[in-house]
């Protein structure tokens, strides 16, 4: 029985022109379009509010507390990628710091996501790089268990394919698969356009939810002919 090896150097890509229109979305719209599925736990949080990232997922997946393939990934990763890695959650050694995201910021990746710790966040607040993390901790990592590069991962809870589509906010981050992404586009931007009109009807002072009272009857709070 074959086994692909623990290294994954070629993989499809979600297109260029996916990434830069998907980048004008919020992730919270792309989420919403996407049936509410593939957002990552709020444990994953940028470094600073105002960092945003979009682009084809670099999957790596390590041992907790080691970071050994995350750098063999940043020396395969091309520019544009992100790295999504799947460090288990842990928090009790920081993954990266300062000189790996750095070196990663220089070869023009889009940005890191890392389900697990980082550390030297005041230095990484002023790199001015998109950096996620599910934390903080100044203890550096080992460097020297397996791990695999470009296989599926679960990180943050989200199933996460080597080039799948990665957009992340304020809000967090959502995983859109590669071959869906197109197609969320255009429904993203009726999205938008409805919210932006529902918005200026509210400027006006129209304020109800046209839905609430069917869905109340439906969910048994309101009796058939009562209303609010």
């Amino acid at each position: 029985m074959s086994q692909l090896p623990e290294i994954i150097r070629e993989f499809e890509r979600v297109a260029a022109d996916v990434v830069a229109k998907a980048s004008t979305y919020q992730a919270a719209i792309l989420a919403d379009v996407a049936g509410r599925r593939g957002t990552m736990s709020a444990r994953i949080a940028p470094v600073h509010h105002s960092m945003v990232v979009a682009g084809p997922a670099f999957t790596v997946e390590v041992r907790p507390g080691d970071n050994l393939m995350i750098h063999a990934a940043i020396a395969l990763a091309k520019p544009g990628d992100v790295l999504v890695i799947d460090g288990k959650g842990d928090q009790t050694a920081a993954l990266m710091g300062t000189l790996m995201l750095s070196a990663c910021k220089k070869q023009g990746l889009a940005g890191v996501i890392v389900d697990g710790s980082i550390r030297d966040k005041l230095e990484l607040l002023e790199l001015d790089f998109p950096v996620f993390s599910a934390g903080f901790n100044p203890a550096g990592p080992t460097k020297f268990i397996p791990g695999r590069i470009n296989h599926p991962i679960s990180a943050g809870g989200a199933t996460v394919h080597p080039g799948d589509l990665v957009v992340g906010d304020a809000d967090g981050v959502v995983v859109i698969e590669r071959a869906k992404a197109p197609g969320m586009l255009a429904l993203a931007e009726k999205k938008v356009a409805d919210e932006a009109a529902r918005l200026e009807a509210i400027s006006r002072g129209d304020t109800a939810s046209k839905w609430l009272p069917a869905a109340l009857r439906a969910a048994g709070v309101l009796k058939e002919g009562e209303s609010l």
